[in-house]
């Protein structure tokens, strides 16, 4: 692109977003901001959801959740069965006004399963791809693979021309500081137009006119602004500061209930929330690593309360979870969702038998800004490891400092969520988390663990065409997973959101994440 054609791009798209008249505006209260404006800049599922309305894939989920077309509007594998045609939809423009082409989709691509991509890990069969022509692209995997689609519903697709130009065909990383113009830059096809950005905040997003799909929407105007603090939130709410929350606070759910002009809505997260632990050889104290012994794992679980978690923190709003994934989750099975007990003395004789010493000191690493009330069930567990003689050390933090400690392994036990996203399957944390660490695999794999046999099956159950056969041998790794309590299971989060009045429309996801394109104001009309 010319800096003439990048001048007049700019203008037309200040223009178009100046234009707008905001009439029907959501003003959305988050419990935290997105990391960047770049979606391959981190594996966050809630930074990638928003950009989920600047941004869109070749295909996405629909209403219900199953997937549809999107910038594709069809595909089909080749005869050698590792390849996919897929077509573009014509018509299609940048929110610059540059056409979107199968460059496009080619050089995205390239971009997102770059070495040093941080959603590499979201493109694992992938191995390259190549135009056939202005309005198809052929994507070639490693093998038969069946969940392809699943993966391209959040791989958002770039205009190269605007990467070549901003000195942006390399990813963003910003768990290692690395960041560029993409970070601070959006130029999507999607719905909506970011107008405006300052970190931490506000982020003003601005209806499309041009998008090609037939907007549900009545949107003109979305503020995001991230309100932290949950008493700040439900006040920020009430007084109509804000008029949608998709995070709120469950110990507040009462109080809103009972205000006028609030409603809520309620369900239960697809996300299940674990308990890590590092396999390598020392703490980051120095002293060797008692967990890497399934004993000590599973004295740890046994001192940890889950009844009294689910009651107390989460309002009784939780489900308490003996499996790594949801029931919903294609892979699930029964007869793994069961938890061994509260009983700290049976984790007291384990520790013992374990040669563990009284008063052992680790990290325990948790998010300030992450789970639904991650700071609460830390300190409750944290207490509950005290009284069978161990010295967990809390250590809470914003998300943007606790990331690169463990990327780099600078933290001994941690929280993770997981609600096999995009994938929407078990193979999607049975790769990414459970798998070794090599390639596009394990790329959330933070506690170093390997298990040959269970690394086998994730690699079966990645090229079996069979549904009934891949979700038997995805079975089959999570018994593996639960049995080696790689990690431990904690439940599955409440997921509550909170509009005003003033928001006609406002439909709840399993997956919590909001599909604003389906959202509408209240008018006067």
């Amino acid at each position: 692109m010319t800096i003439r054609k990048l001048l007049l791009a700019s203008a037309a798209l200040a223009s178009l977003a100046g234009g707008v008249q905001a009439e029907n505006v959501l003003k959305w209260g988050a419990n935290r901001d997105i990391g960047s404006l770049d979606p391959y800049s981190y594996g966050d599922s809630f930074t990638i959801n928003v950009l989920n309305h600047v941004y869109e894939g070749l295909v996405r989920y629909d209403a219900d959740l199953k997937i549809e077309p999107a910038l594709a509007e069809s595909w089909e594998i080749l005869e050698d069965q590792v390849t996919w045609r897929f077509k573009l939809r014509e018509g299609v423009t940048f929110h610059d006004g540059a056409p979107f082409t199968a460059d496009d989709v080619v050089a995205s691509l390239e971009r997102v399963s770059h070495e040093t991509s941080p959603l590499k890990g979201n493109l694992p069969a992938y191995v390259s791809s190549a135009v056939v022509d202005a309005h198809t692209v052929d994507i070639t995997l490693n093998g038969t693979y069946p969940l392809l689609l699943n993966d391209l519903t959040n791989i958002h697709i770039f205009d190269k021309e605007w990467m070549e130009a901003n000195d942006s065909l390399l990813p963003t990383d910003i768990g290692s500081g690395k960041e560029g113009f993409a970070t601070y830059n959006a130029n999507g096809t999607g719905p909506f137009i970011v107008e405006s950005r300052q970190p931490d905040a506000k982020t003003v997003f601005v209806v499309n006119p041009a998008w090609w799909d037939d907007p549900q929407h009545n949107l003109d105007r979305i503020e995001l602004t991230p309100v932290t603090s949950a008493a700040t939130r439900v006040a920020a709410l009430l007084s109509g500061e804000i008029n949608f929350t998709n995070d709120a606070p469950v110990q507040d759910l009462p109080r809103l209930e009972a205000a006028p002009n609030v409603n809520v809505l309620e369900g239960v997260d697809l996300r299940t929330v674990m308990i890590g632990f590092p396999f390598r050889d020392t703490l980051t104290t120095g002293e060797p690593n008692p967990f890497k012994d399934k004993n000590v794992r599973e004295a740890l679980y046994k001192a940890i309360d889950l009844d009294l978690i689910h009651q107390r923190v989460m309002r009784g709003k939780s489900r308490i979870a003996g499996a790594t994934v949801a029931p919903p989750i294609p892979g699930y099975a029964e007869e793994l969702d069961t938890v061994p007990g509260y009983d700290p003395d049976a984790s007291k004789k384990l520790l013992a038998e374990a040669g563990v010493p009284e008063g052992l000191t680790f990290e325990f690493n948790c998010l300030s800004d992450g789970l639904v009330n991650e700071e609460q069930f830390c300190q409750a567990i944290a207490s509950m490891w005290s009284r069978i003689g161990l010295a967990p050390k809390l250590d809470v933090a914003p998300r943007a400092v606790q990331t690169p400690k463990r990327t780099q392994g600078k933290t001994d036990i941690y929280t993770l969520g997981w609600a096999t996203l995009p994938m929407l399957d078990a193979y999607s944390p049975l790769l990414q988390i459970f798998h070794s660490k090599e390639g596009n695999s394990g790329v959330f794999n933070w506690g170093g663990w390997s298990y040959p046999e269970l690394d086998a099956l994730i690699q079966q159950a990645g090229m079996e065409l069979d549904l009934d056969k891949r979700l038997s041998l995805e079975t089959e790794a999570l018994g593996i997973v639960k049995d080696e309590m790689i990690m431990i299971p904690l439940h599955q989060q409440p997921m509550a959101w909170a509009v005003t009045g003033e928001v006609a429309e406002m439909p709840l996801f399993p997956d919590n994440k909001p599909r604003l394109w389906f959202a509408r104001v209240a008018t006067d009309d």
